[in-house]
């Protein structure tokens, strides 16, 4: 019998409900997955909140990264035996100890990168390639602020960051989370609960600004970040977990040096397999190199999510959490 938590309606961490689950065989293009480690993200609240609507409508089974063992293999599905490790950052659907999924957004896993590692960071992992290099191309010469630094996206972008050569400004809510992202890369930190992070800023900079703003943390974050850039930069907004920005107005760019703003999400830019395979393969081999390390800084039980969505909102967690199904 296979375990899974179910969410039968929007709300609280409360709707999380361990319950049985029927799991069909391999269709066409289809893999079994047997799960031996599943990612925790901000946007698993969303969807359990009902900020995001339920794809299917309920019950539903939320959680878009795992890793785990092929099972089975359905027809017509090339590249995948019964026995290999693969990881993912999609379909919805990961809250479970197996699952059926399409063989087309899975990926096998090299030998350099465990199945807690690979749950840790393909969602978030493939958020960080995407916004370094590709949302915004950063280089030697870049200048980023990136809100959040010590969430499990946050460090994973300090060191990648630290890797090109970046000068990395980070945000933080204590000492403890400062010194944390210190050690991951970020040049200078920012505790905004003791600082005024544009203050701040424009002192780094020298009234400058930076050429690019990440911020994963939407109403509490805006509109400082606009003010944080420098003419013509660029606003990633790529989450909320704050709440949605309310009151956005193009005038705010102009008013701000002619800024640039764009609200990016992984599943667009992993679109296509090749693009996926691309962005993996970065994300495995700057992993596999050493030059970026992934932290779990706490794991739980599949069947206590709850208890994980509520140390995650509460701001308890510091870098990627992972969730264990019972072996």
């Amino acid at each position: 019998m296979t375990h899974a938590i179910v969410v039968e309606e929007a709300g609280g961490p409360e709707v999380l409900k361990w319950k049985s689950v029927d799991v069909a065989g391999a269709g066409a293009g289809e893999l079994v997955v047997r799960h031996t480690a599943i990612g925790l993200n901000y946007l698993d609240t969303y969807f359990r909140s009902g900020l995001y609507p339920a794809p299917n409508g309920y019950p539903l089974i939320i959680g878009n990264e795992a890793a785990g063992v092929v099972e089975e293999v359905g027809e017509g599905v090339k590249g995948f035996a019964v026995g290999d490790r693969v990881a993912y950052a999609a379909p919805i659907g990961a809250y479970t100890e197996r699952r059926v999924m399409p063989a087309a957004t899975a990926l096998k896993l090299p030998d350099s990168v465990s199945d807690e590692t690979a749950a840790a960071m393909m969602l978030q992992g493939m958020t960080v390639r995407y916004l370094l290099k590709e949302t915004y191309k950063v280089t030697t010469e870049t200048t980023l602020l990136f809100h959040a630094a010590a969430g499990g996206v946050g460090l994973i972008a300090g060191q990648w960051a630290k890797a090109i050569g970046a000068t990395i400004i980070g945000t933080v809510s204590n000492e403890e989370k400062a010194e944390l992202a210190r050690a991951n890369g970020y040049t200078h930190v920012i505790n905004y609960k003791t600082e005024n992070f544009v203050e701040r800023v424009k002192e780094i900079t020298g009234g400058e600004g930076v050429d690019v703003v990440y911020d994963s943390v939407g109403k509490t974050t805006y509109p400082g970040s606009l003010q944080c850039l420098k003419p013509l930069g660029l606003f990633a907004s790529f989450g909320q977990s704050s709440g949605p920005i309310e009151g956005f107005n193009l005038a705010h760019l102009a008013q701000n040096g002619s800024l640039y703003a764009t609200r990016p999400t992984l599943f667009t830019y992993i679109r296509t397999r090749p693009l996926l395979e691309a962005n993996a393969a970065d994300l495995f081999e700057v992993v596999g190199s050493g030059k970026v390390k992934i932290s779990i800084g706490q794991t739980f039980a599949l069947k206590d999510a709850a208890e994980a969505h509520r140390a995650l909102e509460g701001r308890a967690t510091t870098g990627s959490t992972v969730l264990v199904p019972e072996q």
